[in-house]
């Protein structure tokens, strides 16, 4: 997903988690937190993912020469 989907996923759990604190729903707002939790880790490994293709793209280049 890409990092607008992570961001707009991080909002909705953290709307959800703010219902839960309306309402005093404890298992909603555990719920939203673990969303958001999620979400952070998927755009971290996307970043993971992405500064690693950069690193071996670099690679490459530095053997082509």
């Amino acid at each position: 997903m890409s990092d607008l989907g992570e961001k707009m996923n991080r909002m909705a759990a953290k709307a959800k988690e703010a219902a839960g604190k309306a309402k005093g729903d404890d298992e909603l707002q555990g719920e939203a937190k673990a969303d958001q939790a999620k979400s952070e880790a998927r755009e971290t490994a996307g970043d993971v993912k992405d500064e690693a293709s950069g690193l071996a793209g670099k690679a490459r280049g530095a053997f082509k020469s």
